[in-house]
């Protein structure tokens, strides 16, 4: 594992790859300015509670389970369900992985493993079997998603295993535990595209990642009213996503700094839906 001192300097070699500093600070500013609306001076769960539902509806449909927000808001509610299909039971995996993100609190820090074990086992619930819930991949077995990874030149991203998989767990739990000094977009958007493309479990990969980055966002104080709904952004880039996150995959200093606007800039337009979310909050425009 990494020592504090090096990660920190990795994290500051990266943060001034070309254009990664202006980018995290635009990031910085914009969830500032968000965090100062009006609206979260005395309502902030209530806009908080509707950003989840659009984090949730984003990420369900980034791992292929789209639903109407509608939808997703009622069955948030218990007063809805999905499908009883793959699809429905993604999106209620996602759904059920943001709602998690509240509960964890600092364990994301302070027991990396049991923070990921957590998010997988809600966010897996119905697609995986029980024995398969919170446990990272064994020796040879290989991911079941993620099939629309690919290296620039048209490879598809391998998922490691065995002890290189191990060894890329280490590093995700370092990252979590990353000094206060490091950049909390730069950390939140490594562990976001670490755990997107290592897999380290059967299925529930991409939901577990972003959920995992959402506590990393909220938690570190980038975003604390969880009112930025940067997954959304995310979604509307279509296969820029998953290429970008091949792309990172080679560890190219070029393809990570890529990796690290694309996050950057979703930050900033997810704030500016949380603003729109802030808006309606105060409006009285928000379903109940």
């Amino acid at each position: 594992m990494s020592s504090a001192p090096g990660l920190t300097q990795a994290l500051r070699q990266l943060t001034a790859l070309p254009g990664v500093a202006d980018a995290v600070e635009a990031a910085r500013q914009a969830c500032t300015s968000l965090r100062w609306h009006q609206a979260l001076r005395r309502r902030t769960p209530e806009a908080a509670a509707e950003a989840g539902i659009r984090a949730a509806q984003a990420s369900a449909a980034l791992s292929g389970g789209r639903f109407p927000l509608d939808l997703v808001r009622d069955v948030a509610r218990g007063a809805g369900a999905f499908p009883d299909d793959p699809k429905g039971r993604t999106a209620l995996g996602a759904v059920r992985a943001v709602s998690e993100v509240d509960r964890l609190g600092p364990v994301w820090q302070h027991a990396p493993a049991q923070a990921l074990a957590r998010l997988h086992t809600v966010a897996a619930a119905g697609v995986l079997p029980d024995e398969a819930l919170g446990r990272p991949r064994a020796d040879g077995e290989q991911p079941g998603d993620g099939t629309d990874l690919f290296f620039p030149d048209g490879r598809p991203v391998p998922a490691p295993t065995g002890t290189e998989l191990a060894a890329r767990l280490a590093g995700i739990a370092d990252l979590l535990a990353a000094p206060p000094a490091g950049s909390t977009l730069v950390v939140a958007a490594l562990v976001h595209a670490e755990v997107a493309v290592v897999r380290p479990f059967l299925a529930g990969n991409g939901v577990v990642g972003r959920a995992l980055c959402r506590a990393v966002v909220v938690g570190r104080g980038l975003d604390p009213t969880a009112v930025a709904v940067w997954e959304g952004p995310l979604l509307a880039l279509g296969p820029r996503y998953p290429l970008a996150l091949g792309a990172y995959a080679t560890g190219g200093a070029d393809h990570v700094g890529a990796w690290l606007l694309m996050f950057a800039q979703s930050v900033v337009d997810g704030a500016a839906e949380g603003r729109a979310i802030a808006d309606a909050v105060l409006a009285g425009r928000l379903p109940h």
